[in-house]
């Protein structure tokens, strides 16, 4: 099995070259809690590097997904500044080695948030949310992985775009309902709703709360929360332009 430290210098190395890497699971055996061990050491690499937190991701948040990868939860990652895009400015592609894009419910936390927590813990520690659209860019050939091998690729994640408009959940009616309109280029090509996230997005942090407690961690306050995707991913071109309506939250473009 490779040592944290070599996997989170190869997929370091990998993501300064733009160039994709086999996954470590091709062969080699890779647990889950090394492979957090891994991502949290790219994090580490990142603030000595001059970034600071800025957040959480979740991931495999649908039923779906989870079956496809054959596991019963959900995995996270971390954000960072460097990760922050300006929806004004066109998407570094030449950051990225194979991007895509897909649509989120992002949680921005008013109180600190430790596990177990229940949906109404989440919901009373939130100041508001907001509808983000996440960039994820794999820094495997052709998006093949296992579940260890993308978290320790710190949940795919590459950058994320929040909206202008934060709601508090109090106007909002109910999460589970919030419908979400994605399309690129102007044409739809996908449709969901807050419950496509773990049959509420809110439960999905609670997830993250719970798992984060068990290594002595906490969401902490103001922390960005990226709760899930709410639809597939649409694969990035240059050129192309893809948009997010979500219920109650606005609308949020990015250009690519």
């Amino acid at each position: 099995m490779p040592e944290p430290r070599t996997i989170a210098d190869a997929l370091g190395d990998a993501v300064a070259r733009r160039a994709a890497i086999t996954r470590f699971t091709a062969d080699a055996e890779l647990d889950v809690e090394t492979a957090y061990d891994a991502q949290w050491l790219g994090i580490q690499d990142r603030l000595a590097a001059g970034e600071q937190l800025s957040g959480l991701k979740l991931g495999l948040t649908s039923r779906a997904k989870q079956v496809t990868m054959g596991v019963d939860d959900p995995l996270y990652g971390w954000l960072t500044s460097g990760m922050l895009l300006d929806a004004a400015d066109p998407l570094p592609l030449d950051r990225w080695i194979h991007p895509r894009v897909e649509p989120e419910i992002a949680f921005v936390m008013g109180a600190e948030l430790t596990g177990p927590a229940s949906i109404a813990d989440v919901l009373a520690a939130t100041a508001g949310v907001t509808a983000a659209l996440e960039v994820i860019d794999s820094r495997y050939a052709d998006f093949s992985f296992r579940l260890p091998d993308v978290v320790a690729d710190n949940a795919s994640a590459a950058g994320y775009v929040v909206g202008p408009r934060l709601r508090p959940v109090a106007e909002l009616e109910d999460l589970r309902l919030l419908g979400c309109v994605l399309r690129r280029d102007g044409e739809v090509v996908h449709t969901a709703a807050g419950a496509a996230v773990m049959g509420h997005p809110a439960a999905a942090v609670a997830w993250l709360a719970g798992r984060l407690a068990a290594s002595g961690r906490s969401i902490p306050a103001g922390a960005i929360v990226l709760s899930g995707a709410l639809t597939d991913a649409v694969p990035l071109a240059p050129g192309a332009t893809v948009t997010a309506e979500l219920e109650g939250l606005g609308t949020i473009e990015v250009r690519a």
